[in-house]
């Protein structure tokens, strides 16, 4: 059993993978989309209040970048191709990959998703071992797999811890691999800017900038003792020994879940007081129906909204003993007078509730329940169009990862049940599968291509024509 989560089990240090798929939702669609291979692609709410969830590093270069509402990027790139998010392409490559990590890690290494295009793996009590030059063609192997098997480019690092291995996998990204070896650490940490560590956002930056420290060197040269005065024992603590390289968390193949939230963007900001409650409760039936199928309950329900001045704001409670919520009643319960507490003058651009505090089955027992990240995503993925978008002043990114995608929309109201979105797949009875590259005024434009075909043709069709359907994914 390990007993120090800093080192391996033969008491030396460990060596740690951290896999990031670059830009993963754009990548899978220029890689199923060849006429958008090289191009800028911006995938997420399409609307005018959406907010983009993944950016081709082709967009990124004008500026457009995730949690960027949608409307701003496309003033800063309106040439983009702006899609809808398709999750079942996006958690069939997302498998596929996981399972060559899986392959990588092997008996008895260890994996842990973070998210559908982020992992970390320990090699340390692998049979690659320790090894510079054993894990270093490894590596070099899994990202070959990727590229040619899935389709994709994965940035990856590899350090002695999690920090490590994050840093370097973020540094020459993208479709890049940098290996830290053991005692290299501090060389390699010491010129970056300290929002280069995680957690460290604009907030803490200038807080950092006051003491007169830029760099992660010299945020390792301060004294502990000033860093928690400035930012409290825990933080202070924490981000000192980050700048010294240390981080002990282990590489768990199970992490726990810490919430089960829902969220909407509205079109247009909501001042009416009944359509907010309404709204409040069908989310609530949503995270309802995750909570009974995961067989947990919560203890603490929380009520998120974004202003018409996207100023954030949160309000909580806890419940007092028993064994917490698991209805949509007994969210609503405790939701209800969290909402009336909001002030919607001006009105509310979006609505989410959440339950925290996850406790073990329904019968209330009081282990905390173990679930996989990956598993939470994908659920909240499926069961909400909307997932909700990080605060773009957030410190950190929300549990999950997850971005805003937008709300489906209604192209030709009335014409067709179907709701054709950008980058849809479609397939029509003459011309095969393609996708759908837009629609209006009672008509949908098709582009007829596949990730193995050359650029495909353009035809347009009436958006209730019967030979055109919706359809699955193609196959890589």
């Amino acid at each position: 059993m390990r007993t120090d989560p800093r080192t391996g089990p033969s008491g030396r240090p460990r060596t740690v993978l951290h896999v990031d798929l670059d830009a993963f939702y754009a990548a899978v669609e220029q890689r199923d989309k060849p006429s958008l291979r090289g191009k800028p692609v911006v995938v997420g709410g399409t609307a005018w209040r959406g907010v983009v969830a993944t950016a081709s590093y082709e967009a990124r270069a004008f500026g457009v970048g995730s949690a960027m509402p949608t409307a701003a990027a496309r003033r800063a790139c309106p040439w983009a191709a702006y899609l809808s998010p398709r999750f079942e392409a996006y958690r069939a490559a997302s498998a596929h990959v996981m399972a060559l990590l899986a392959d990588l890690a092997g008996p008895p290494g260890l994996l842990e998703p973070l998210s559908l295009d982020e992992a970390y793996v320990d090699l340390s009590g692998s049979s690659t071992g320790p090894d510079d030059e054993a894990v270093l063609a490894a590596a070099v192997a899994f990202r070959e797999r990727v590229r040619e098997q899935v389709g994709l480019t994965a940035s990856v690092g590899v350090g002695t811890s999690k920090l490590v291995a994050k840093v370097a996998s973020d540094l020459r990204k993208p479709d890049a691999l940098l290996v830290v070896p053991a005692g290299a650490e501090r060389s390699v940490l010491s010129p970056l800017g300290v929002r280069s560590l995680p957690g460290v956002g604009p907030a803490t930056e200038a807080r950092l900038a006051g003491l007169g420290v830029a760099t992660v060197g010299q945020l390792a040269a301060t004294d502990e003792r000033e860093l928690v005065s400035l930012l409290g024992k825990a933080a202070g603590a924490a981000l000192h020994a980050a700048a010294l390289g240390v981080d002990p968390r282990p590489v768990v193949p199970e992490r726990e879940a810490k919430s089960v939230s829902a969220e909407e963007t509205f079109p247009t900001d909501v001042v009416d007081r009944s359509v907010l409650s309404a709204e409040l409760r069908r989310m609530a039936e949503r995270v309802a129906q995750r909570l009974q199928a995961s067989g947990v309950r919560g203890r603490t329900v929380t009520v998120k909204a974004r202003r018409y001045d996207f100023t954030a704001l949160a309000r909580s409670a806890t419940t007092a003993g028993g064994p917490g919520v698991v209805t949509a009643e007994e969210i609503c319960a405790a939701a209800a007078p969290l909402l009336a507490a909001i002030n919607t003058t001006g009105g509310l651009r979006l609505l989410g509730v959440g339950v925290s505090g996850l406790v073990g089955a329904l019968d209330g027992l009081d282990d905390p329940v173990q679930g996989d990240l990956l598993a939470d995503l994908l659920a909240q993925a499926s069961a909400a169009p909307a997932p909700g978008a990080a605060d773009p002043e957030a410190e950190q990114e929300d549990d999950d990862g997850s971005a805003d995608a937008g709300q489906p929309e209604v192209l030709a109201a009335g014409a067709s049940a179907v709701l054709w979105r950008p980058g849809q797949d479609v397939v029509h009875r003459e011309h095969g599968p393609g996708w759908v590259q837009g629609s209006g005024v009672g008509r949908v434009t098709v582009r007829f291509e596949g990730p193995h075909t050359g650029v495909g043709r353009v035809r347009t069709f009436a958006v209730d024509d019967g030979d055109l359907a919706p359809s699955g994914p193609p196959v890589w």
